[in-house]
């Protein structure tokens, strides 16, 4: 099954994104196969913050792991509702999620 998504790019363009439930994606990656500017140099790991983004809608991702915290707390442009797209997995609770894109 999959769910929809609204990313909010850098120059502010929103994109509906169609993410998979089933196959143990994280947000770092559905953006990157739209093509979407997320870096994610260290593959998915917690460890560059290159994925910040900013949630805007109301759900509930869970608290962040020690290595998020870590990250978020060298990162720049960090705000109350940052966190790693890396550390978002896909699932069908997240239906209606949006999210900005953090400044490189």
């Amino acid at each position: 099954m999959d769910i929809k998504i609204t990313v909010i790019d850098r120059t502010g363009e929103s994109h509906q994104l169609q993410a998979p439930t089933d196959i143990a994606m994280n947000l770092m990656e559905v953006c990157k196969a739209y093509e979407l500017p997320v870096e994610g140099i260290c593959g998915g790991m917690a460890m560059c913050a290159s994925c910040q983004c900013y949630i805007l809608s109301d759900h509930s991702l869970g608290k962040k792991s020690p290595d998020e915290e870590a990250m978020l707390s060298e990162a720049f442009h960090v705000q109350e509702n940052s966190r790693l797209c890396c550390q978002i997995s896909i699932e069908k609770k997240l239906e209606g999620l949006k999210v900005e894109l953090a400044p490189e």
